[in-house]
């Protein structure tokens, strides 16, 4: 299973970033010219075995937004060209490089930043640190930022317990929909 997860992980972020190549570019141009530099951010979140990386994403908020979980920000630090980026989850498709680095999975539980020491125990506690974390996973397709720190980590041993190609599929199919009718996204 290890190893069927990583090669569709190499082999599926590899083409997206082939094929999403002219969206990045498009992010990018309208990013310097509506906020400036930088145009990527790299958040330190935990990733597999609870340790320390850097998550590439689209920036989004101004240079002086506070470091916590997206649920708690104020939309005043949204930019707007970021509220886009955000409403659509276009900010996330930098992970790709990360997919492709081996930092992270197409799907598991979501990397969390390093100031959400509340759900950082209880996953330490439940083990989740075990698999590398993921663009998407099953709490982005059971209520992504509605979802409590209990429900949350729920949810993710739940994935763990669970773990398959067929559920990946699954997880991959159900965060599409979700994004496209904007559900649960709190900015």
């Amino acid at each position: 299973m290890k190893f069927v997860k990583r090669a569709a992980d190499i082999f599926i972020s590899l083409l997206a970033l082939i094929l999403l190549s002219w969206l990045f570019l498009i992010v990018m141009a309208v990013s310097l010219i509506s906020q400036g530099t930088p145009v990527f951010i790299g958040q330190a979140r935990y990733g597999k075995g609870g340790k320390v990386f850097k998550v590439l994403k689209f920036r989004t908020m101004r240079k002086d937004a506070p470091v916590v979980a997206s649920a708690d920000i104020k939309a005043t630090y949204i930019t707007k060209w970021g509220g886009i980026l955000r409403k659509t989850s276009i900010d996330e498709l930098p992970q790709l490089i990360n997919v492709l680095k081996g930092d992270m999975s197409l799907v598991g539980p979501r990397p969390l930043i390093t100031q959400e020491t509340e759900i950082h125990e209880m996953r330490l506690k439940e083990g989740i640190y075990a698999v590398r974390p993921g663009i998407t996973g099953l709490a982005q397709i059971n209520g992504r930022d509605e979802c409590t720190n209990e429900e949350k980590t729920r949810y993710d041993k739940e994935y763990i317990k669970n773990m398959s190609i067929g559920l990946d599929i699954k997880i991959l199919f159900g965060t599409v929909l979700p994004v496209i009718m904007r559900k649960n996204i709190k900015h």
